[in-house]
């Protein structure tokens, strides 16, 4: 009969010691390091090609006539054979369906805004003359998807024709992994930008005190090499033709403890602007049309300064109990913190007569992800009443598509439909466009009121 006690009585104390292992040392987490290392090679190798790089799929014709160029499939094999010039895609078999790069699909909705009907939104909106949004996905509770919804928002942006960065604040390099970068050391990283910003603040500090016949501070050799670091230097491709990317990997952590020392030694640094403001002086506002900043489940400093940078706030959560409660106290700290920052440095604004410092942002809205309809409906329901427009009604589920795709080291719009089938696809993906076109209202609403506030400021004074 079988032992209907529970299985934590009765275990024998000899026994458990036979199955101990020796104490731990230092040392083994360094072995653990390493086939953690060699695991997440081979992890990653399944979405690489025979040169050891990512490569993306090709899109079928009818993926492109129904998700990325609104027009009939009949239609599309007309324009293509009427203008042999235009890329014409692969077969696979003979007289089999044709398959096109994204390239070839950029190049195609490019003719079809210039040559198709005027009705139809070939090419999203764009108002000329603006900068890029940055868009911060940010919570410190981890487990909630939070790089998985940037890097799929960036895919569906990328999907969508716009040209896109992404900003990888997480020294554990995830968002890095997932579109195949490569980065050596924190050189490669934002960290000489910050550094940058800083030794050019330190600069301007000592002519400054020179003048008072003060000492200058020291600027340190890593300064003066920031000092030559520009923003396109750390950009790389990827293997999606509109996606670039700036890495992170381990070393980028020093940042956290690197920041408060040159803070305390130069208290009138604005670190908060330093993103902001390398970005906007090397140009790369002007080069995009959207950046992402994927920031660390932590509230330090990378993350204030993904957050100050930001126009949009996504905050991912779950809808659990405990996540819902620490997405609140996540809240509450962005109050404090940004609230401190203000206050600090308003003291002085007024003693000076200066305009005071106000965060702002164009919109914050949380997205519930890895949802499950039939156990959570309730819980989602709770948390919409109580955050109100500020969570969108939209939700991530979780189905055998994005569990699919993780698995191989893809998000799902790199994951190829004839591995399922054409409706199991579609249902998979169809979560996630929901959430891209709740993303894409925020995008399009902000560019709006920007592009009517500059238009009045531009009228002549009546």
């Amino acid at each position: 009969m079988k032992d209907e006690h529970p299985p934590y009585f009765n275990i024998d104390p000899d026994r458990a010691l036979r199955d101990l292992d020796a104490p731990f040392s230092t040392e083994r987490f360094s072995d653990l390091a390493r086939a953690c290392t060699r695991g997440r090679a081979d992890l990653a190798s399944r979405g690489m090609n025979d040169q050891g790089r990512k490569s993306l799929r090709l899109f079928s014709t009818w993926e492109i006539t129904r998700y990325l160029i609104p027009v009939a499939t009949p239609h599309f094999r007309r324009v293509l054979k009427a203008n042999p010039d235009l890329p014409q895609g692969q077969s696979e078999t003979e007289g089999g369906s044709k398959w096109f790069t994204l390239d070839e699909v950029l190049r195609l909705r490019t003719h079809f805004a210039a040559e198709g009907s005027k009705a139809k939104e070939y090419k999203p909106y764009r108002p000329e003359g603006l900068p890029a949004k940055m868009v911060a996905v940010a919570n410190f509770k981890g487990g909630v998807g939070k790089t998985s919804t940037a890097a799929h928002l960036a895919m569906s942006a990328a999907l969508d024709g716009y040209k896109v960065l992404v900003i990888d604040l997480d020294s554990q390099g995830s968002m890095t992994s997932i579109f195949g970068g490569q980065v050596e050391d924190e050189w490669q990283t934002v960290f000489p930008l910050l550094a940058r910003h800083y030794a050019t603040h330190l600069r301007t500090e000592n002519q400054r005190r020179i003048e008072r016949g003060d000492p200058p501070l020291p600027m340190e050799d890593t300064l003066n090499e920031a000092l030559s670091v520009k923003a396109p230097d750390l950009i790389q491709k990827t293997h999606w033709p509109n996606i670039d990317l700036i890495g992170a990997q381990l070393n980028l952590y020093w940042s956290e403890f690197q920041i408060p020392v040159w803070r305390m030694q130069a208290r009138t640094w604005k670190l908060w602007d330093a993103l902001t403001e390398v970005l906007e002086q090397d140009g790369v506002l002007d080069d995009y049309d959207v950046i992402f900043l994927d920031t660390p489940p932590a509230l330090g400093y990378l993350t204030i300064n993904g957050l100050a940078a930001a126009d949009i706030l996504l905050v991912p959560v779950g809808a659990s109990f405990l996540e819902f409660d620490s997405t609140g106290r996540f809240f509450d700290m962005l109050h404090s913190t940004f609230a401190s920052i203000e206050e600090g440095e308003n003291i002085a604004a007024r003693a000076l007569g200066r305009p005071e410092l106000a965060f702002e942002w164009d919109a914050v809205r949380a997205v519930i992800t890895r949802y499950d309809g039939a156990q959570q409906g309730e819980l989602a329901a709770l948390m919409q009443a109580y955050l109100g427009r500020t969570l969108t009604p939209e939700r991530q589920d979780f189905t055998a598509l994005i569990g699919q795709a993780g698995e191989r080291v893809n998000g799902i719009y790199e994951a190829d439909y004839r591995d399922f089938n054409r409706e199991t696809y579609a249902r998979g993906r169809a979560t996630f466009d929901e959430t891209y076109a709740a993303f894409k209202r925020l995008l399009l609403g902000t560019w709006r009121r920007d592009e009517i506030e500059a238009a009045a400021m531009q009228e002549p004074a009546q």
